[in-house]
């Protein structure tokens, strides 16, 4: 047994691909070694900016031989399927035995296969590996065919002690590295992986993204606090970084404190996405401090302290144009940007900005009435000016902040709280853990503004396509799910749909031919084929998540009923009941019942939905059926009236004992065929007063 070390040294790995190279290589050497039947005991990958490194151990040093037995073709089929099963298996005639077996007598070929050298195996993985790793980008340079993410340098490969003999393009395998590009340059001889970590460690490079990002935090906070404010830790951006230093070493910069009066999300993304620095906040007001941790590469001479200086006149310069814009805008008003965004095309199928606009006021206006203590006034302001920051000087420096420069610019203007924070959130929620508004104003606008989006592609037919979701319409139709259900909002969604569907005849007459009525036609076909139900299965997928059954959600959807709310209410009743005796008992009642009509009305070739004549009732089961589907039809559709679904599930569950009777005494397909008749219709009461609540046929078990 012996440990493998391999190390891919090369130009700097972009941060955003190390954690997936570190795992597509480890991936695909211990895949390799396993298909050569080696077996091993533990494989750790790593990766640094210049580096890809692999720690195998346990690795047996040959492949085991293999015997294994082939069986050939047919003594008397003919020679070239003979010749071409010998090669194959790689033996000659004399080597073929012929054994009799009950459909014939086979040739029979015993295959020798020594194990190989486990040297050999690593050396022909790696390679393959190398030449077929799965970059999202790679490069080729000089004269060689090799592709890697930038230029490999080197290639460090032991397999025990002894260096594995490898050749890629002119780079050999040897038993060396180097340390950190600055600090250390000089190249150095390692014999295993301990001393290869331990060397590295000596060369200033911290091997592991593990320990680089606690050291960074470490070091981040106590700089902080050292300061009196807080670190303020930001999990993506620690990887990130992680990612761009070997030898990570934080310093504590600071900026003007008059850049304070930018809005905290401008100055965050200034640090954070040009300059990779991590904000800082005052400790007894939380609100964000003129400090910065920025993170170097090298120990300076000085302590860093050239470094940080030299970082906090680069951020001064970003933050002085923030300033710029934020100054420049505030000197309009919103609604002075309103006339420009008739400049901007929303959709080549579906206008302007401006159009889109004002499909949201009026859209956010009507919603309004459905959600208690909502302004409509106020409402269809905030959709007026919730796509006014767009061509802000701020927004377009900056994309990331619409709708939060908005609200700022909104409360500049002497704006309510209400329209202000609804400019804000009418882009929430973005996805499926992203805070959901409740404020009524917010809730209305971000309505609207998904419904528009959801409507208008729908109508032009630019609805997902398997994985393929370009205006993200699954996230909108999740969007409107949740803005609907968390915050109890009666909505008739297919009214409001085809409410927001108007404004857009003028786009569609462009494209439709037949005029009006084939414009109408073309929604309504898009409403029930694919709007509606593209929304039941968003609402299957989100209830999923949270442990709701999808088929009870497609047996109360196939009622007909659009009101989200009033479904879950439905859907939680449905499962709660089915959950006791009585409804799965019920279940199983009515599938018998629904088998057997199924079976009978396609014999007949006819339907026995009709009503049952009480006179032809002979058996007191059956009598009693029926006065029981009649009592718990009626007392379940005025349970259902009035929302009571937890009452109308106990009204069906009244059916139980009575179905369970007729089933045990009672015989549907008698000899008489009126009697038969009666009893099949009957069976389609059962069917029919069960399905009052949910289509109980799209129920599974």
């Amino acid at each position: 047994m012996s440990d493998l070390l391999i190390e891919l040294l090369s130009e700097e790995i972009p941060a955003r691909m190390q954690k997936k190279a570190s795992d597509d290589f480890k991936e695909m050497m211990t895949t390799a070694l396993k298909e050569a039947g080696l077996v091993y005991e533990i494989a750790e990958a790593f990766a640094t900016p210049r580096r890809l490194a692999l720690t195998i151990s346990g690795i047996p040093d040959k492949t085991p031989d293999i015997s294994e037995e082939r069986r050939g073709p047919r003594v008397d089929a003919p020679e070239k399927a003979l010749e071409g099963f010998m090669r194959g298996a790689g033996v000659t005639r004399d080597q073929l035995e012929e054994r009799e077996e009950k459909k014939g007598t086979f040739f029979f070929a015993m295959i020798e296969k020594p194990g190989r050298a486990t040297t050999e195996v690593i050396a022909e993985a790696l390679e393959a590996t190398v030449r077929n790793f799965p970059w999202p980008k790679s490069q080729r340079w000089g004269d060689g065919s090799l592709r890697w993410v930038r230029p490999l340098q080197s290639i460090l490969c032991l397999f025990g002690s002894n260096v594995v003999e490898l050749d890629i393009d002119g780079i050999k395998a040897g038993n060396t590295t180097r340390g950190h590009r600055f600090m250390a340059p000089d190249a150095f001889e390692v014999t295993d992986f301990a001393d290869y970590r331990t060397k590295l460690q000596d060369a200033k490079v911290v091997l592991d993204p593990a320990m680089r990002k606690a050291k960074i935090a470490e070091a981040a906070k106590a700089l902080a606090d050292k300061q009196g404010v807080e670190w303020v830790e930001d999990k993506g951006l620690l990887q990130e970084v992680a990612g761009l230093v070997e030898w990570p070493v934080p310093l504590l910069g600071s900026f003007d404190p008059s850049f304070m009066e930018v809005p905290e999300e401008v100055l965050i993304l200034t640090m954070k996405k040009d300059q990779k620095y991590f904000v800082t906040r005052d400790k007894e007001t939380g609100k964000l401090a003129p400090h910065f941790i920025t993170v170097s590469n090298l120990e300076a001479k000085d302590g860093g302290a050239a470094v940080a200086t030299g970082n906090g006149r680069v951020i001064a310069a970003r933050l002085a144009d923030a300033k710029f814009f934020w100054e420049q805008d505030l000197k309009g008003k919103l609604e002075d940007n309103l006339p420009q965004l008739k400049d901007i095309v929303f959709h080549i199928e579906l206008g302007r900005m401006s159009d889109r606009v004002a499909r949201m006021k009026a859209l956010a206006g009507f919603l309004a009435e459905y959600i208690e203590g909502c302004d409509p006034a106020e409402a269809e302001r905030a959709a007026e000016l919730a796509k006014a920051d767009l061509v802000s000087g701020m927004v377009y420096e900056f994309p990331e902040v619409q709708g939060i420069m908005g609200r700022y610019y909104a409360k500049a203007q002497g704006e309510s709280d209400a329209v202000a924070d609804a400019i804000r959130d009418h882009y929430a929620p973005a996805g499926p853990s992203d805070d959901c508004p409740s404020a009524p104003v917010s809730v209305a606008v971000a309505l609207a503004e998904k419904i528009d989006t959801l409507v208008g592609f729908f109508a032009i037919d630019k609805r997902p396509t398997g994985s393929k979701d370009p205006y993200a319409l699954r996230r909108a139709a999740l969007g409107v799910i949740r803005l609907i259900t968390e915050n109890g909002i009666r909505l008739p969604l297919e009214h409001v749909l085809g409410l927001a569907a108007k404004p857009l005849k003028p786009y569609l007459e462009l494209h439709a031919e037949g005029g009006e009525d084939a414009i109408l036609k073309h929604l309504e076909s898009m409403f029930e084929e694919h709007l509606l139900p593209f929304f039941a299965d968003r609402l299957k997928v989100q209830q999923r998540d949270l442990g709701v059954r999808h088929d009870l959600i497609d047996a109360v959807f196939a009622k007909g009923d659009d009101d989200l709310v009033r479904i879950l209410n439905r859907v939680a009743a449905l499962s709660a009941f089915l959950e006791s005796d009585d409804g799965s008992n019920l279940l199983a009642g009515y599938k018998r019942a629904a088998n057997i009509l199924k079976i009978e009305e396609k014999k007949d070739g006819k339907s026995y939905d009709q009503d049952v004549h009480e006179a032809a009732l002979i058996d007191p089961e059956e009598e009693a059926l029926a006065v029981a589907l009649t009592r718990a039809g009626a007392d379940a559709e005025h349970a259902l009236a009035a929302e009571d679904f937890e009452k109308a599930m106990a009204a069906l569950s009244t059916l139980r004992a009575p179905i369970d009777a007729f089933f045990d005494k009672v015989t549907v397909n008698a000899d008489d065929e009126a009697l038969r008749a009666n009893r099949l219709a009957l069976l389609s009461q059962i069917r029919a007063a069960v399905n009052t609540v949910a289509d109980f046929s799209l129920i599974e078990g």
